[in-house]
């Protein structure tokens, strides 16, 4: 049984950032623990954008604080986010991430599982760590 606390992460190695201050990324299980499948808490500033394309991974997010916007770059649709909201990158969707008027507290999956040191590079890419 893996068990965790948020507190514990925060301020670790296992709280990485985004380059530019976009996000911090909590990583709370990851590729070492075996589970198939990674595990964050993202913060995501209020009043910013983060281009991500996850070309090596899915990832399925689920809002529970604060509130942002996701556009589809292939299609241009703009889809609000808030409590209660969830949407999965089920395509390798390319997309922009913004922060709304408050910070956005996102839970997020990951498959495959990353190791834990991930960034974006410069086209929004996690790449796969061995």
């Amino acid at each position: 049984m893996i068990v965790r606390n948020i507190k514990d992460i925060i301020g670790s190695e296992q709280e990485v950032h985004a380059k530019d201050g976009q996000w911090s990324s909590r990583r709370m299980l990851l590729k070492g623990d075996n589970m198939g499948f990674s595990f964050h808490e993202t913060i995501i500033r209020a009043n910013t954008k983060t281009h991500i394309h996850y070309q090596n991974h899915l990832e399925a997010v689920y809002c529970v604080a604060g509130n942002g916007k996701i556009e589809d770059l292939a299609t241009g649709e703009v889809h609000d986010i808030y409590n209660g909201i969830m949407y999965a990158l089920n395509n390798h969707d390319d997309h922009n991430l913004y922060g709304g008027s408050e910070d956005m507290r996102l839970i997020c999956v990951f498959n495959p599982p990353i190791k834990g040191t991930e960034n974006h590079d410069e086209n929004g890419v996690y790449l796969l760590e061995s």
